[in-house]
This record gives C-alpha cells, structure tokens and sequence, in this order.
C-alpha cells in the first residue's frame, strides 16, 4: 500500500514539475484543456492536466463550489515575512476579511445536465464554437451547480444554453 502512495505521489510530483506550471499559465490564458495537452512537451495524460486545471480554478476562485455569497464571507489567513532591525526573519500571522469584493459569477450545471439529458446536452454542445466546446468538455463539472466568473467566454455559453432551453 505505501509503495502505491509514494509511486503515485512522485509520478505527480514529476508531473507538476515538469508541466504544472505550464498548464497554469495556459489555464490562466484561458486554453482548453485539449489545447493545452497539444501544446505540452512532457507527455501528461489528458485527466492529469484535466485535475490541475480544475484546481486551479479552483484556488484561483475561477470556479466556485459554493455560492459567491458564501464564498466571500470566509476570513482567509496567510503569513507575511518580517524582519526585525537586526536582521532576524519571523512570520507574522495575517488575517484577510472575507468580505473582499468578489468578481460577477454565472451559475453552472453543466455535469447535471451532461448526466440528465445527454442528448439535450450534446445537441447543446454542437452549437458552440469549437474552443467553447473544448473548454467545456474538457472540465470535469461535477453533479452540482457551481459558479464560474462571468467573462466573455461563459456569456457566449450560457445565452446558448438558455437559448436552447
């Protein structure tokens, strides 16, 4: 059991060292996961950079699981560097309100209605253009809504999702 877990934890280790950072950025750019994969040069399987992205999105609140209002209202706690006048470093404790403003969020059920309706759903998908697709299928939308920031790419999806409603 313990030689899985150090297999398993130092494949991903080897992965997000030789690829992570590239996946981040293109994730950030606002790539598919599909294109990313293209444009890797260590091979990385397509549910390893599908992961890396979705928690990315999610640690750079892109995608939320809970509702914005919920969302904002958490105290986050991070550590500053300090140094005293003779040069010793220590660490400060910091607290950030939650009630930080956060960005206009659309709501997403996107894996519900994959599981719901496929049909509905792929005759959705066919609509939109190709990257819109990608971007869409290359997630992995759990059985829940969820909540993506509001940008010109998911205002382009969810109007044909309502249009097809």
């Amino acid at each position: 059991m313990s030689e899985k877990y150090f297999e398993k934890a130092l494949a991903d280790f080897a992965v997000d060292f030789a690829s992570g950072g590239a996946i981040r950025v293109m994730a950030d750019k606002g790539y598919p996961v599909k294109k990313i994969k293209e444009k890797l040069d260590f091979p990385t399987p397509f549910e390893k950079v599908q992961e890396i992205v979705w928690q990315h999105y999610l640690d750079t609140k892109v995608i939320l699981l809970n509702e914005p209002e919920k969302e904002a209202s958490a105290d986050r706690i991070t550590f500053e560097k300090v140094q005293d006048e003779y040069g010793r470093t220590s660490f400060k404790q910091v607290v950030i309100p939650g009630n930080q403003e956060l960005p206009e969020y659309v709501r997403c059920d996107f894996g519900k209605c994959k599981y719901q309706d496929p049909a509905k759903f792929e005759a959705w998908i066919a609509t939109l253009a190709e990257d819109d697709r990608d971007y869409i299928e290359g997630l992995p939308w759990p059985l829940k809504a969820v909540w993506h920031v509001k940008n010109e790419r998911m205002e382009r999806i969810i109007k044909l999702q309502s249009d097809m409603a």
